[in-house]
């Protein structure tokens, strides 16, 4: 199995670099299949959200729309894929960063009782408590 980076898979996605979008596609076309999935870490779909909200501006919706497509994509093996959906889902739903979703699931899923913070828009996930 071999590790997609960020930023490979933000050119294949945005196709905004000519020559970078043409490597990044022959690269994954050539060594990525779903006999031999190409892995994306947690930190890659947080990266990814990430990127394409604030350097794209991508809208929310768009965004949830190419996690989704990646989850689905069988050339792909995300980490942690049942904590990635939930975090998509929370995403959607609410007013906070997907990688305050991811931390605050993943946390609930390793058993903890809650995630302590002081950011607030964190605090909107149930899975948060403030540190005061």
């Amino acid at each position: 199995m071999i590790g997609i980076d960020t930023n490979v898979l933000i050119r294949y996605i945005v196709r905004d670099d000519v020559r970078q979008t043409a490597i990044a596609t022959k690269y994954l076309e050539q060594h990525i299949s779903a006999v031999d999935p190409g892995y994306i870490s947690q930190i890659v779909l947080c990266e990814i959200v990430w990127v394409l909200k604030r350097a794209y501006g991508f809208p929310k919706k768009i965004i949830i729309e190419v996690l989704q497509q990646i989850l689905k994509t069988r050339e792909f093996s995300v980490e942690c894929p049942e904590i990635a959906r939930r975090a998509i889902a929370d995403y959607e739903d609410g007013n906070i960063d997907f990688s305050d979703c991811w931390i605050g699931i993943s946390n609930r899923t390793a058993g903890c009782e809650f995630t302590v913070t002081f950011d607030r828009s964190a605090l909107l996930h149930p899975a948060f408590r403030e540190c005061a």
